[in-house]
């Protein structure tokens, strides 16, 4: 069962996939209304109080920003334009959209199958090779699926957040992604309330994205029973999951006042 679960959830990838998107992509998105966005996230749901300011600073006084995202297979897309249609590639296309003045960098490193203990395993050594200014680590799904214990769960996040914090990198947790469908087969409720506990005593960013997906198949924006099935839909789910994280970087970083290209 545990098997055919993780096949719902992920797809096979390669680790260390460099991010170069090459599409031309929408600006970033000041969230409109749903009946004319279906990317459209509340502000109470994608904000919070925590800030990111290597971010800012890598971004005002160097010029430059790299991102290491930590992933899973949830975290790319198949085909051959699989990397640039990933919400990775889509944080990348669109950050450098709103920033052209800056070298941004988005790294994806991408396994399946693997708890937050597994992903802390050899985590100095990476952190030190890419030289991240932003770390985004997506995690929980596995942990949930194989019923680790929750308080070895905080733990291994904590062990995460020590390490990249000592790397002088900020970091966004991202949790689980939703579907109606593995709702019904996963407890994920007790993993996604420690990581949003474990973010608020810590001081950190949490990209809720089971929350925010949610929130739009709740909302008919997306029919998620339908995006394990439907490329086309998954392509539009991770543009939408893209656009949301560059808002929340932009937001946490206090980017708003750097100067932007004007869009035709």
């Amino acid at each position: 069962m545990r098997a055919v679960i993780v096949g719902l959830l992920a797809v096979v990838v390669a680790a260390a996939v460099p991010v170069h998107a090459q599409t031309d992509m929408l600006p970033l998105p000041e969230f409109p209304s749903p009946e004319s966005d279906p990317c459209e996230v509340p502000g109470y749901i994608l904000f919070g109080d925590a800030r990111l300011d290597h971010v800012k600073k890598a971004v005002e006084e160097h010029k430059k920003l790299t991102i290491l995202v930590l992933g899973s297979g949830s975290s790319v897309l198949p085909g051959p334009d699989g990397a640039n249609k990933s919400y990775p590639g889509r944080l990348e296309e669109l950050l450098h959209k709103r920033f052209p003045d800056v070298a941004i960098k988005v790294i994806a490193l991408a396994k399946s199958r693997l708890t937050a203990a597994d992903m802390t395993q050899g985590l100095e050594k990476v952190l030190a090779e890419k030289k991240p200014d932003l770390v985004i680590w997506q995690t929980g799904t596995v942990d949930a699926i194989r019923g680790v214990d929750p308080e070895s769960f905080r733990a291994s996040l904590d062990d995460g957040i020590d390490h990249i914090a000592e790397s002088g990198a900020d970091l966004i947790l991202m949790n689980m992604q939703y579907s109606p469908r593995t709702e019904t087969m996963i407890a994920l409720g007790n993993y996604a309330d420690i990581m949003r506990v474990v973010a608020r005593d810590r001081d950190v960013p949490l990209f809720d994205r089971r929350e925010i997906m949610r929130y739009w198949n709740d909302n008919g924006n997306f029919d998620l029973n339908l995006a394990t099935k439907d490329v086309a839909t998954a392509y539009k789910v991770h543009d939408c999951l893209g656009r949301a994280l560059a808002s929340l970087v932009v937001e946490a970083a206090d980017l708003d006042g750097i100067k932007t290209r004007p869009t035709q």
